[in-house]
């Protein structure tokens, strides 16, 4: 198994471990807010999870199935930390356009949104630049 596929397997883990987050009631605050900052509904975890299930999908599949999931996957979660950033609501989750711009604090945007950015973003670097180096192929 190469890097990228390696990677991608490690993707998966990360998003089957932000889904369960949500259901261990030590990180969630008397309001259901996961670390005090946000919460994370149906349209979160389903998002989650499909985006775990995609990468376990493309990393057992094969590295040209990985990669494709990285470069589609971090250009859309990594666009989805700007807006989030930007008005407080994704898209990916439908926020946008169920919520509209929200009126949040600037540190709790940064909080939920460095997530996706970091993902989305490392992705990108994955899929773009860290697959087209050979010594990252499969021997």
């Amino acid at each position: 198994m190469d890097v990228i596929r390696g990677l991608a397997w490690l993707y998966f883990l990360i998003f089957m471990g932000v889904v369960a987050l949500d259901f261990v009631p030590q990180f969630t605050d008397a309001d259901g807010r996961l670390f005090g900052l946000f919460t994370l509904d149906l349209y979160d975890n389903s998002l989650h999870f499909a985006s775990g299930l995609w990468a376990a999908i493309a990393a057992w599949h094969s590295r040209g199935w990985s990669v494709f999931y990285f470069r589609l996957f971090g250009i859309l979660y990594f666009f989805d930390g700007l807006l989030g950033l930007i008005t407080g609501s994704g898209y990916l989750d439908f926020g946008i356009f169920i919520s509209g711009v929200l009126d949040l604090p600037l540190m709790t945007r940064i909080f939920a949104n460095l997530p996706h950015l970091a993902l989305g973003g490392f992705a990108i670097f994955a899929g773009f630049w860290l697959a087209r180096r050979p010594m990252y192929a499969a021997a």
